[in-house]
């Protein structure tokens, strides 16, 4: 008889790299509003490292390193498609990104769930997912 396989518990993380650390800073923190956790330089790689976390306890890590080569986007290639964030109002968010200068697209409603959801970028173009969870 196999033994029972264990048990993820949860997202701890999602690393990023970015292109522009204060422009993705100011965009993470100013506008997504996520909070600062730990920010340090690291300077035997010339690289930034920020720790942001979410009201559910989750974190992004922002990482800057010299040069990184672009995200391939489309074609899409293999590996994180998106990351998508839980919203309670989206139609708040959305004019919240808008007067922000972020270009967002139009609400859809996924088929399967019938949530409403949409699609961002952030500043190096990774595509990121507003999922309305209304409360």
């Amino acid at each position: 008889m196999a033994a029972a396989s264990p048990v993820l518990q949860a997202v701890h993380h999602v690393a990023l790299i970015c292109s522009d650390y204060q422009t993705s800073r100011n965009f993470y923190v100013n506008v997504l509003g996520l909070v600062v956790v730990a920010e340090n330089y690291r300077a035997a790689r010339d690289s930034w490292k920020l720790d942001l976390a979410l009201p559910d306890g989750s974190q992004l890590e922002l990482f800057s390193f010299p040069n990184p080569p672009a995200r391939p986007s489309r074609p899409e290639a293999c590996g994180l498609r998106h990351l998508a964030f839980v919203v309670r109002d989206l139609d708040a968010y959305v004019v919240w990104l808008e007067s922000n200068g972020v270009a967002v697209e139009a609400i859809r409603v996924d088929e399967f769930t019938h949530k409403r959801f949409t699609f961002f970028q952030d500043p190096d173009g990774l595509p990121l997912e507003l999922y309305e969870l209304p409360e």
